[in-house]
């Protein structure tokens, strides 16, 4: 695996003369160590992970060499932030007892592997309160998540929670920028708390990035809600369904209904100056995910734009 790895060749020029900190989901296959690899040779200086199967509830071991491996990777290859996305069948407000204990469990498991691995953020989607009021869904995934990490000191080891928004489903906690601010300042007091917000859930949510004007609107609404500061990832997926949709389904970079245009304003503005962005396309050819790094990395200018432009 490892040499199959090491005959790909490594990016023209080194990813980190980049202007800003580029990446995409990295598989994991073979080791989540080997990722810090893959990563580099698809010409990234930031990458998401799994930790573990992102739809299985049990969990794969980290044994001490793979997170030294991964350390030393990023070390040399200068890969940062690490991104780490929780499984996919984590819902922290779950009404059945049954599924929200897993949840919590689960959620511990990613914190803890997130420790391990020095993680810098774990992606969390805010989960669904199908079957309660909004409010009592609200409590109960701070409740989760409270419980999922006592005990743990995140803060020492430099891991931040980051919650995600989402498409914009009836039930969901965070198909809006408010109610991903909303969790957020409920979090606060118990852990390290910020936001990572998806390019294809802002615009099938509803919310105008494709045209300029759309575009400087919406940003005054993250600003006036979540805050710059607080944005520290951005999922750059283009979009297979239409605005307002709901439908999650990423498309290729420049190839779907939000189009290029759109990703040049997000990655020359100066408020997303301090993010990172990664893509979390599909594959449907070798090749496209080193294509779609490319295609994020090709839209940043040599100067820096204006929002808007």
């Amino acid at each position: 695996m490892l040499r199959d790895i090491l005959l790909q060749p490594a990016p023209k020029e080194p990813p980190w003369r980049t202007r800003r900190r580029i990446g995409i989901h990295t598989s994991t296959a073979g080791g989540v160590e080997l990722a810090a690899e893959r990563a580099y040779r698809l010409g990234c200086n930031t990458f998401q992970v799994f930790s573990s199967s992102p739809r299985q509830w049990k969990a794969y071991e980290l044994a001490p060499r793979q997170c030294e491996t991964m350390s030393r990777l990023r070390e040399k290859y200068d890969l940062r932030p690490l991104v780490i996305h929780a499984n996919y069948l984590i819902n922290i407000a779950a009404v059945n007892e049954g599924f929200y204990s897993m949840a919590i469990r689960a959620l511990r498991g990613e914190m803890e592997r997130g420790l391990r691995l020095c993680a810098d953020y774990l992606v969390l989607h805010p989960g669904s309160f199908r079957g309660m009021t909004r409010t009592q869904g609200l409590k109960r995934a701070g409740i989760g998540i409270a419980r999922a990490v006592e005990g743990l000191d995140l803060a020492s080891g430099g891991l931040t929670l980051l919650i995600e928004n989402t498409a914009g489903h009836e039930f969901s906690l965070g198909g809006s920028f408010e109610q991903v601010a909303e969790l957020i300042a409920l979090l606060k007091p118990i852990l390290p708390v910020a936001a990572c917000l998806d390019t294809c859930h802002v615009h099938v949510a509803g919310y105008d990035i494709v045209s300029a004007s759309g575009y400087e609107e919406t940003m005054k609404q993250i600003q006036a809600s979540i805050g710059f500061t607080t944005v520290r990832v951005w999922h750059c997926n283009d979009a297979k369904a239409g605005r307002g949709s709901r439908l999650d389904r990423h498309q290729h970079i420049g190839r779907g209904t939000i189009g290029l245009k759109p990703f040049r304003r997000l990655l020359n503005d100066r408020h997303t100056a301090s993010a990172a962005f990664i893509a979390e396309t599909p594959i449907d050819e070798p090749g496209d995910d080193a294509r779609n790094v490319e295609k994020l990395k090709s839209v940043v200018g040599g100067r820096r734009a204006k929002t808007g432009q």
